[in-house]
This record gives C-alpha cells, structure tokens and sequence, in this order.
C-alpha cells in the first residue's frame, strides 16, 4: 500500500526515484495511470482496466481539458485485492508514492506539508459502467490538525480550511470508518450532530450549511472527533498517508457493499469487473462566493433536449450538489452569476460531445472563478431521452444511424409505450405541490417514507410510491420496487434524480413544500397532511404532485400506433420512435412474432412491427364467455362419443377465434398451440362452482367431484398435460386442427393468405410427434376436401423438455419448425418450479449462484446450451428447419442476443415488448457486421 512519510517532515527524495531504483531488477506490472498538464498514461479505450471515470479523465487531460492532475488504480487491483484476502500487490506501494510525488510535481505543493499549501486529494470509486453513488467518495483527504491550519494561512480563508476539514471527517468516518447510521435510524449520525449544533446555535436545524461561521466548523471538527471514537473506539487518524491507505482500502471494499451488489444484479454488471480508484488533486468550490460546485448534462437527460442542463451550487462543493441536502440553481443561471464561467462551461460542452459523440454527464468545480472539470461520462437517460438523442445526433451528423440503434438501451425502450396522466382527469387533480420534474412519467401509488417498508408493501403487490427527504444509495432497494419516487430537497442532478432516470422510474425532486415527519410517517402540505398508506400521485415530465389516484392514458406512441391520433402522430417522441424502428427493420436479420390469442392483441402487435405470430395459446380462449362450460363437459364425460358431443360445442367457437385471427394476421403466419395444459386448471374446485356447472352441463355434482379428483395431480407442471392429451384423447386434437383449418378456408375465401403453423406441445419421443402430426395431415386433408381449397401449412413441435432438446435431430425427421417454449425448457433443465423459486432465487443471485433470474433472461450456460444442441441436431437433419423461441425470454434483450447469435429465425413476445426485441435484435445484427468487418482487417 502507499508508502508511509512523516506528515510533518515530508521526504525530499523523490518518490520516483525510489520506484526507479527498486524496479530496475525486474519491471513490475503497470497498476497507477497518471495523468496531469496535458499528458496522460491512459485514455477512453481502456475502461476495462481503468473504470470509466478514470479513461475519460485521461481522455479530457489529452484533449486540452482544465482536469486537476491525478491518477488511477487499476481494476486489476480490484481482482487482486479480492482474490487474495484483501491484499496489494507488492509493486503497488511504490507506484502510488511515485504517482503522489508527479502530482505534487504538477500543483506545485507536498502531500502532508503543514509549512505550506499541502497537497489534499479526493478518492474515487471508477467502475467501467458508471453506477452512480453505489461506491464511496472521501473529499479533502490529507487534513489534520496541523494541515489544517496551513490551509488555512496559505488560502487566508480560516473558514474554507475548517469547513473542508468538517467535511473530510464526515466523509472518512462514515466511508472508512463504518460510522453510520444503525438500523432503525432514519438519520445519519453525523448530520444529527450538524443539527444538534445548529439547533443550540440558531434555533433552527434547517439552517443552511453556508451560515455556519469558522467557529461552528471548528466545533464541529471536535464533536465529529468525539463521535468517532465513540463508534469505533479509536481516534481519528491523522497521518495522510494512513488515511489514503484506509480510503482506497474501503472505495475497493465499496465494490463488494450491500447497495452496489443490489445495482449490479439489476443492470446485469458482472462482479468480476471490479472498480478502479481514483486519487485527483482537489480544487476548492467552497472557498466563498467566487467558487462553486455543480453536475451538468450536455443535454436534457429526461426529454433528450438539445439544451445545457444542469445545476450548481455556489460556495459548495461536489458532494453538496449530488447529496440532495440543499437545492441547487438550475445552471443557465450562472449566466447571470458568474458569465466567464458559464460562456467557459458552454465551451467544454460543445468540445465533450464533438470529441466523445455522445450526450455526457460531467462534475465541474469553479474555484476563484477558475472552471475545473473532475469527470465526464456517457449520461444515464431515460428511454425516452435516449431515443430522441439517438436520431437527433444522426441528424446532426454526429453519429450514423447504425450507431443510433446501438445507442439505445433495449430494456429502456419499453419506457417510451408507458402511460401518461389522462388530460381530463388531471383537470380535477388536486396539485398539492411542485417540484422538479426528474424521471418522466406518470405513476400513482400508496406513500411510504422508509425503503425496508415500501419493499414489503410492494412485495404484497401494492403500488408504492418512494417518499424522502432526499434519498441515498441506501435507498435503493425500495427505489427498485417503487413505482415513482419523490423527494422534499434535491434536484434534477441529486442521487435520486441520477438513479431514477437509469431505471426509468417516474421521479420528482425537490417539491420544497412537503414537510416530511419520519417519526410519524405523515407527510404535511400546509394544514392537509397525509398518512403513511395514502395514495398520492406525481407526473415526472411536469414536476406536480397530485392528491389521491389520478387515472392514466396511453402514451404518445401507443396513441399514434395503435389508435392512430393524429395529434400523437405529430409528436416528435412518436416520430423518434417510428425513425428508430425504421432503422431497426433495415439492420436485423431475425425477424420478430407476437404471443397473441385474441385478434386485437394481433393488430397491436402487428403496429408495433410484429412479422406474425409465435404462439397462440388456445387454452385461453376457452376461458371466454359461456364456453368453459363445453369444456367441462368434454373434461368430464364418461364416453368417446359424450367428449365429441361437448367437443362439437366448442369447434364453432375456436373456428370463429382463428378466423379473426387470421383475418388480423393479413398474410404472416400463426404458430397455433394445441391444447396444453392439464385439465384440471378448467375444473371448478369449490362446492358452490361444482354444483353451478353440474347444473349448466346436466350432470349430478357428484360426478364433477369425482372427475376433479381423478385429475388430481402431485406435480401438474410434469403430468397429464401437452401432447399426452391428445394422444390419450385424439379428438380433442382433431376438433382443434378442424377448427384451423375450417377458419383458413373461411379466410381464404375471402382472398386473405392464410399461414398456420400448428405446434404440438411437450414432446421429448418422436413418437408422440408422428403420432399427433398424422392427426393434423388427416384433418387438413379433410377439410381441404370439404371446402374444395388448398392449405400452406406447417407442422412442429415446442422444445420444452431436455429430452426433446437432445434427440432434436431425431424429431427433426418429423418436425418443420422447432419453437423453443423456454419457460418449461427452464423448469425442466433447472430443477427448479417458476411459481415456488421466489423463496430461494434472490439469495441466489446475491450469492450468485445464479447471475440473471432465469426465468427472466435465458440461462445461457445451461438452458442454452440445451438450445444449441437442439439447433444443430435439427440443421443437421433439416437444414430449413425453422427455429423460434416462444417464452417470454423471447421479449429480454439478452435472450434475444442470444438467439441471434444461436441462429433462431425469430423470437416472440407479448405485443407491448415486440419493439423491446425489435431493437434487440437489430443491436445483434449490428454487432455482428461490425465484428465481422473488424475480423476482416
């Protein structure tokens, strides 16, 4: 780790020159990148190896940028540290000493000094996807007692000196130290002694920091030193050297924190990956109303904007703008405030996107009035603004429209189909408050001002919203489960604002005129207050907070597509939409189907891009009306020709079914199910239902109670279900294949293709396929006859069970389709049930055990692998075979890459998640050129 000098009698002897003796005999690995007056070791192709944050400091000193000197520890660290048991590598000490001793080459001062200025350093947190505040940060580091004072002499600012000091043993007790609050504490510790203070001192806890005078800070520092020894029973350390060991110890520990595991499993990062740590010189934005701290965005993060946008804060710095504690100034006001800053502020922002080709989000610190950029990355926006962005930049010929589909997040895109506020209902919304509008949206939910609580409210299927003073990174597992959140202090650039609009969830921050009481669990607007429970509602592209439950309509996009408003239609979130579809259409090879069982689910489908349908579910249409009671009567008839009678019942009605569906589809094909599941799912199982369909069937109760218990079943999901019913009870298949058949010719005559694709579920033997297929041919030839026309089908077979996966080129022989059903595919393969895994899989994905939830995204080492030798068997037998996927992986967007890169011919999803894989698929085509070209070279 660093090496150890004395504070007080920094060594004279450059630290590189050690470094230099000590490696000459063998030469070490390269773990500190430095970068500082225009040079730097690194630059943005090395994320890998140096986070984000520090390939783009390394970028920006490269270009020309005003970036405080520094360095960066490598990810390798990381691996190492926790590879073996929380240790360095040995070269490590000499490189960060050497690191130490260029910075203080290039600001001109000493790590430690107490004659002079000492060098004082931030340390960051820099993993290669930004996960903003889930890591740890420590400010000011390098201050005791006695640096402290040569601050203070060298700035001639007392007040500066002992703020940043306040600061830094704030910022290290709770990081480094552990000094946090303890469950059951709404409050951090140190922030309830800031109160206590202010309480004694100005009869008012809400003053604001800046009011304290160099004696409150002074105080400060001593009730902070107490409180830490109090907690850990030691006293604050005060060698800088022990305290940058301590701080790049606990960012590397930070990786492996509660909050960043939680955000890594939800944006699929792997743990692997590790965090870099980054060490800069600090600059001061707390030095008085000269200097100044903010966050900016070189557009409009929530709607795409092509505006400045931002916030800052004077006399503050960074973690005061972030930290949701005071509310900054929107940033176009520091053209009023300080205009050399702001004209030097717009000239970084035209320079960031020119040179990275995309919307960054940048930390920017004013001391004197001298602008300072700490970092810069790619900026989290929500679906909606990374849609717009996208074409936009392809309009202004930044990026190329391949580029464009590469750009937006495919699990974001369902954000831009979300509902809105209904306008009419709005009219009688009551608008209790107004904050800043920070995650665009509409959500309505009860109120809960504790995460712990708002997790279980939603794990009960309750709708939540999120409701805090500000939020923290420890806030985010009930971020997660919230609909909305919604914060009294904060703005558009605070933690809950940056979090929320990289979920997507509808955000409001800053609505100053809630009063929040913790204690009570009531939240106060004026005399009307409102209970922990109650339902409020917030619209995140406005800003308002709205009393009670107010109703929602279709988002513009739904409105243009599928009712065809004509207003939506001239909405430019519509046309954003309809160009990026545009360009997904010309770049994917794998086309896209629906999971559809009713002709408008087909038609919004089929809007939204659909080429067809890769599941119709027939069983559910027998859920519809009077028909269920036909079914019964089939399930419980004691007789081949008792099953026919009810099965004649119900033909008229799956015929009229497929015929509106066919009637939607206009041509592209209908991959049709037949009747899967097992029968007992259609019977009644209470005394009241059981003697109400006795009477509708004509039957004594008795013989449905008989019937329900015969059909009885210890594992359903492994039973008398798929093509084990129509094996068992041919006609059931046959009155289904009649059906299709019956609506094809009916379609047909009236000039409209017809397509089906009949699928015969469950099969692992050969045998049970030949054996329903022949039923199918028999059936299609009759009615062919019948109604004197001709059918262009297909018949297949849903791999679901590992043995049909594994004889595929056996089936093959039979099959002309395979359709991947992989939600049974991963119950089966997994050992594990869907429906009763919720007990054990989160712990399993914490430990990761499991890294996805794999009945959410495909298991691709196992399931998939499972897919790969089902689709090289039935190549092999059948090289035209068709390949699709039906399970509602079909709508994931790593499935959908994965299938893709397998070679499936399409994947299907419910209607609303068809532009999800649209864009999905399109990214994978993309990829795959590229890569290909690249291959080339």
């Amino acid at each position: 780790m660093p090496a150890k000098k004395s504070a007080s009698k920094p060594s004279r002897k450059s630290a590189s020159a050690k470094a230099k003796t000590s490696g000459a005999k063998t030469k070490a690995a390269k773990y500190v990148y430095a970068w500082g007056a225009g040079r730097a070791d690194g630059d943005g192709s090395m994320r890998a190896l140096l986070g984000g944050k520090g390939a783009n400091l390394g970028e920006m000193a490269r270009i020309g940028l005003p970036v405080p000197p520094g360095f960066t520890i490598t990810t390798e660290v990381c691996t190492y540290y926790y590879a073996n048991k929380r240790t360095y590598p040995a070269a490590l000490k000499a490189q960060i000493a050497a690191a130490i001793d260029s910075v203080e080459k290039i600001m001109d001062t000493k790590f430690g000094d107490t004659t002079k200025m000492p060098l004082l350093v931030a340390v960051r947190s820099g993993a290669r996807d930004s996960m903003p505040g889930m890591m740890d940060t420590i400010l000011n580091l390098g201050l005791n007692d006695e640096t402290v004072l040569a601050v203070e002499r060298a700035m001639n600012n007392p007040r500066l000196a002992w703020d940043c000091y306040r600061r830094f043993i704030q910022m290290y007790g709770d990081v480094v130290l552990g000094v946090q609050k303890r469950p059951g504490e709404e409050h951090e510790p140190f922030e309830e002694v800031i109160s206590a203070l202010k309480h004694e001192r100005y009869k008012n806890a809400e003053v604001e920091d800046t009011r304290l005078s160099t004696p409150d800070l002074k105080e400060l520092v001593v009730r902070f030193k107490r409180l830490v020894k109090e907690r850990t029973g030691h006293d604050f350390p005060t060698d800088p050297w022990k305290q940058l060991e301590g701080a790049i110890s606990a960012v590397f520990g930070s990786w492996m924190n509660d909050r960043a595991m939680v955000y890594r499993r939800k944006y699929n990062i792997p743990s692997e990956w590790g965090t870099a740590v980054n060490v800069q010189a600090m600059v001061f934005g707390n030095t008085g109303n000269q200097s100044g701290s903010g966050v900016a965005f070189t557009r409009d993060p929530a709607s795409g904007e092509k505006v400045f946008y931002g916030e800052f804060l004077m006399n503050a710095q960074g973690e005061d703008v972030v930290a949701g504690v005071r509310t900054p100034q929107p940033v176009h006001e520091l053209r009023q405030v300080m205009p050399s800053a702001y004209q030097e502020l717009e000239r970084i922002r035209g320079v960031l996107e020119k040179h990275f080709h995309d919307m960054q989000d940048f930390e920017f610190t004013i001391q004197e009035r001298k602008v300072f950029m700490l970092q810069t990355r790619n900026g989290k926006r929500t679906g909606v603004a990374a849609v717009r962005i996208a074409c936009e930049m392809v309009r202004e010929k930044l990026i190329d429209w391949q580029t464009a589909v590469m750009r937006v997040p495919a699990d974001q895109l369902d954000q831009v189909l979300a509902p809105v506020f209904d306008r009419a209902a709005l009219k009688n919304a009551p608008v209790i408050a107004t904050g800043l509008p920070a995650g665009p949206g509409a959500a309505s939910g009860k109120i809960y001002f504790n995460a712990d609580r708002a997790v279980e409210s939603a794990a009960k299927g309750e709708k939540v919203l999120l409701v805090r003073l500000e939020t923290s990174p420890e806030d985010l597992r009930g971020m997660i489960a919230a609909e909305g959140i919604l914060t009294a202090r904060g703005g558009v650039s605070s933690h809950a604002a940056l979090v929320a609009r990289q979920m997507g969830k509808v955000c409001v921050c800053g609505a100053s005129a809630l009063s929040i009481n913790y204690e009570t669990t009531t939240l106060s607007v004026g005399k009307k207050e409102y209970k922990e429970g109650e339902y409020l509602s917030i619209d995140g592209t406005s800003g308002a907070v709205y009393a009670g439950q107010v109703k929602t309509q279709p988002s513009e996009v739904v409105q243009g597509l599928l009712h065809n408003d004509a207003a939506a239609r001239k909405g430019s979130t519509y046309r954003n939409f309809v160009e990026l579809m545009k360009w997904c259409g010309q770049s994917t090879r794998m086309s896209v189907r629906t999971n559809a069982d009713s002709p408008e689910q087909t038609q919004n489908a089929i809007a939204f891009g659909a080429t067809g349908i890769g599941l119709c579910r027939t069983e559910h249409m027998f859920f519809e009306g009077s028909r269920i009671y036909a079914v019964r009567e089939m399930i419980v008839a004691e007789s081949y020709e008792a099953r026919k009678a009810a099965l004649a019942k119900l033909l008229p009605f799956q015929r009229n079914d497929f015929a509106g569906i066919f009637t939607a589809l206009k041509g592209l094909p209908a991959t049709i199910r037949l009747l899967d599941p097992p029968l007992h799912e259609f019977l009644p199982h209470d005394d009241v239902t059981i003697r109400e369909t006795a009477d509708k069937i004509g039957v004594r109760p008795e013989a449905v109670s008989r019937r329900v218990a015969e059909l009885h079943e210890f594992n359903p999901m492994l039973g008398f279900r798929g093509c084990r019913l129509g094996i068992s009870y041919p006609e059931i298949s046959e009155m289904q294949c009649r059906a299709i058949f019956e609506a094809a010719a009916e379609v047909q005559k009236k000039g409209i293709k017809v397509r089906p694709e009949i699928m015969i579920p469950l099969v692992g033997f050969k045998k049970e396929l030949d054996l329903q297929v022949e039923i199918v041919h028999r059936v299609a030839a009759e009615v062919a006859k019948e109604k004197r026309t001709r059918f262009d089908y297909l018949v297949g077979t849903m791999i679901e069970v590992p043995r049909g996966a594994l004889t595929a080129g056996e089936i093959a022989e039979t099959a002309q389709f395979f359709s991947f059903g992989t939600n049974d595919l991963t119950q089966t393969t997994l050992g594990m049930s869907r429906d009763d895994s919720g007990s054990f899989l989160g712990k399993y994905q914490e430990l990761e055990i499991v890294k996805k939830n794999p009945f959410a995204s495909v298991d691709q080492t196992g399931v998939g692998e499972l897919m790969k030798i089902a689709v090289k068997g039935g190549q092999a037998t059948n090289p035209k075979i068709k390949l699709g996927i039906c399970g509602e992986h079909g709508g994931d967007p790593d499935s959908v890459k994965f299938c893709h890169r397998i070679g499936l011919t399409y994947v299907s999803c419910s209607p609303f998640r068809v532009p999800t894989a649209r864009l999905a698929a399109a990214q994978a085509a993309i990829a795959d050129a590229k890569a290909a070209k690249a291959n080339k070279k």
